[in-house]
């Protein structure tokens, strides 16, 4: 079988890699022709994964039509372009599992929302947790759930697809809290990035890590999300994962706004994607909308409007003391 992987950028390489190790076909979906001629010829992705040596069983393509007669998927295009991506394809895998992490602008839609309406005959799974591309890439051993919307029958089709000796996927059936989880703690890298780029120190890096959970599982509360779906791999693992690392795009993107510089010239500066900045004003409007209060995750969006950094610190300590466990609700 072959497995399809939408999207050839850091993450997507890594997963057509991990996915090829065993000698599997993968057919790889770019929207560069360079970067397709790149892959098939020299087996390399110079881009986006310097360095990193390719399975000659994976095959490159810039034509959407030739994923749409696959079985199995894995969806890697930036969250907010895999509805379009999804919508220009003739038709779609019977499983599309979503790799990308973030929220519609706009529509305030989860990817698996934004999936379910595009190619509704599909069955949608989430695969999100504590995995650096770099280190997938290189055969690192990692694992991270697989959130399946169809259920046990669905996971029974898929899992043995995917994993491998050094890939370990665990199953879940909560979609949305593992697509929570990937969205919320994109914004609270960014904020750690603030705090290193401050240099305020590993004590506010860790409260802020610990309060930004708390975020977290009050925003999943509100959306459905099961507590112990953000209590593992693609909640707690993959805050502490990015909330530490500048190997995170979203980490170092807060670590350069905390040295000063601005927010507006590092997007546009950027190949790749922070999705983090996408995914943080559309958490405070849904923040707004259920009426609960997200305080890091609304300093981050003031952050990326181009508030001063040690102000919008200074706004977090000031305010009101309250008891830990009542400011989670």
């Amino acid at each position: 079988m072959t497995i399809g992987v939408l999207g050839a950028g850091a993450w997507g390489t890594a997963l057509a890699q991990m996915v090829a190790s065993d000698g599997s076909d993968v057919l790889l979906w770019a929207r560069e022709a360079e970067l397709v001629d790149e892959i098939n010829r020299d087996h390399t992705n110079s881009a986006y994964l310097p360095g990193a040596p390719l399975s000659p069983t994976i095959r490159a393509t810039d034509a959407l039509a030739d994923m749409a007669d696959l079985d199995v998927m894995l969806v890697v295009t930036p969250a907010q372009h895999m509805g379009q991506v999804l919508a220009d394809m003739p038709k779609h895998p019977r499983d599309l599992i979503l790799c990308s992490k973030g929220i519609e602008a706009g529509s305030g839609r989860l990817m698996n929302g934004v999936a379910s309406d595009v190619a509704p005959d599909s069955d949608i799974a989430v695969l999100s947790g504590p995995t650096f591309a770099h280190e997938v890439v290189a055969g690192l051993p990692a694992a991270a759930t697989l959130a399946c919307g169809g259920g046990e029958a669905q996971w029974d089709r898929i899992a043995p697809q995917i994993a491998r000796p050094t890939f370990r996927p665990y199953y879940s059936d909560d979609v949305t809290g593992a697509e929570i989880g990937g969205a919320v703690k994109n914004v609270l890298a960014i904020a750690c990035g603030v705090v290193d780029g401050l240099a305020l120190g590993q004590n506010a890096r860790a409260a802020l890590i610990a309060r930004g959970y708390a975020e977290m599982l009050r925003f999943g509360e509100a959306k459905g999300a099961k507590p112990e779906t953000l209590t593992g791999l693609c909640g707690l693992g993959d805050l502490v994962l990015t909330c530490s690392s500048t190997s995170s795009r979203n980490f170092s993107l807060g670590k350069a706004l905390g040295e000063g510089q601005s927010a507006e010239a590092l997007m546009a500066d950027r190949r790749t994607v922070a999705e983090g900045a996408h995914t943080a004003p559309v958490l405070v409007e849904l923040a707004a909308r259920h009426g609960m209060a997200m305080p890091i995750v609304t300093a981050v969006y003031d952050l990326l409007k181009g508030d001063d950094p040690r102000e919008v610190v200074q706004g977090i300590l000031a305010r009101p003391l309250k008891a830990e466990q009542e400011s989670l609700g």
